[in-house]
């Protein structure tokens, strides 16, 4: 039988480490990396479906429980199949370590709650997910950790926002949903200066089209709802990072438990083999939609990062391999206009959901930015004409014919 043995007091009871995996290119890591075989020896990797793990002896439990034995012991913190999940990934994002959690949002407190304590001050990007806003400032801010939000993608700006208790310099690049594009480079230069974190969000990209820890960020979060899984069917999150972060982020799971079921974990690990399959194709059907929108009369604006009218087109091509799935445009007509588009759509699905192989359309102001003031979806340039389709599989032709029918009223 594999030996999936290793410290429970550590973030590698939930990962192989990352010497081990072979110099596989990146389409082999997405389908062959982490698997491990039972004494059955199994072709597809299997689902253990267990709250803990028996031990042999009073003395081998006491031995697992504080760490001097390697071996799985409860399956908050350790279980084979999220072992597996966490080895792809940390494979994938050229990570030391992994470890999942329930959600992109779990991830994101369990990150913060590891590495911050009271007093503590956060850098971030204001075009962050509105979600990540209200953790920042309404949960963060009553346990004494404080956020600035920057409005500008120059890192000079960043820089001097950094205090003499900042942790964190946090950034979605691409942004949702505006797309911006930050240049993780040269904000890891700002935060390493300075003896800060850089956390980027890699939600919108996967490592399928961008690896932000070999451009100098520290942390990669993960919602692996979204493209990792791909298909709309399950939650899940991940910290992607140097094995002595990522273990002080294990040592917060273990205790709090945010952590992501067995069944959940099988799942985006399935969805990982057909990642980049998945992201190259969507993102060629995502810059034939952007391509058509630009030139449709009702649309004020198109943002993608993979069209050159993007103000940061030239950066998203150095720093990314495609523009991503990713289009958000503005119609003339505010709310109004923007609603009879979606109310239009039959073939897109309503939903705020992203990453699905269906192609999904969302009002941000009334949705995904609705809970944040409206005076910070004004800083962040969400407009109450503004759309947010994630492209998935579907023919670019459709989803041209779906969006045109609300278009044109």
């Amino acid at each position: 039988m594999t030996d999936f043995s290793s410290p429970a007091t550590s973030a590698d009871a939930l990962a192989t480490p990352a010497q081990s995996i072979p110099d596989w290119s990146p389409e082999t890591l997405a389908v062959r990396a982490g698997q491990t075989r039972s004494q059955f020896n199994e072709h597809a990797e299997a689902l253990y479906l267990t709250s803990s793990f028996v031990f042999e002896s009073a003395a081998q439990a006491a031995a697992r429980f504080s760490g001097a034995e390697a071996g799985m012991v409860y399956a908050r913190f350790t279980n084979p199949t999220v072992s597996m999940m966490q080895t792809r990934l940390a494979a994938l994002e050229g990570a030391e370590a992994c470890v999942a959690t329930a959600s992109g949002m779990a991830a994101i407190m369990s990150t913060v709650m590891a590495l911050m304590s009271a007093g503590g001050h956060i850098v971030s990007s204001r075009s962050i997910f509105g979600a990540t806003q209200q953790l920042f400032s309404t949960i963060f801010s009553r346990f004494g950790i404080e956020t600035t939000y920057i409005d500008s993608s120059d890192p000079a700006v960043f820089a001097a926002a950094i205090q003499s208790n900042t942790r964190i310099l946090f950034l979605e690049t691409p942004s949702n949903p505006l797309t911006e594009v930050l240049d993780i480079a040269a904000l890891a230069a700002v935060a390493h200066a300075r003896g800060v974190l850089l956390v980027v969000d890699n939600c919108f990209c996967s490592p399928a089209l961008q690896q932000p820890l070999k451009l100098g960020a520290d942390i990669v979060i993960h919602s692996a709802t979204k493209y990792l899984d791909g298909q709309g069917r399950v939650l899940g999150g991940a910290v992607c990072g140097p094995k002595a972060l990522v273990d002080e982020v294990f040592k917060f799971l273990r205790t709090a438990g945010p952590t992501i079921s067995p069944f959940n974990a099988w799942i985006i690990l399935k969805g990982m083999e057909t990642l980049s399959l998945r992201m190259h194709q969507q993102s060629a059907n995502a810059l034939s939609l952007a391509h058509w929108l630009e030139q449709q009369p009702e649309v004020a604006r198109v943002f993608y990062p993979g069209l050159p009218s993007h103000p940061q087109h030239a950066l998203a091509m150095r720093q990314q391999a495609t523009g991503g799935a990713i289009v958000a445009f503005e119609v003339h007509g505010g709310r109004e206009a923007a609603w009879r588009v979606v109310d239009h759509c039959r073939l897109l699905s309503i939903t705020a959901n992203l990453g699905d192989t269906k192609t999904t359309i969302t009002h941000p102001a009334s949705t995904t930015h609705g809970r944040i003031s409206p005076e910070a979806r004004a800083a962040s340039g969400i407009k109450e004409g503004l759309l947010r389709v994630a492209v998935g599989l579907e023919s670019p032709l459709d989803l041209q014919s779906d969006i045109a029918r609300g278009l044109k009223g």
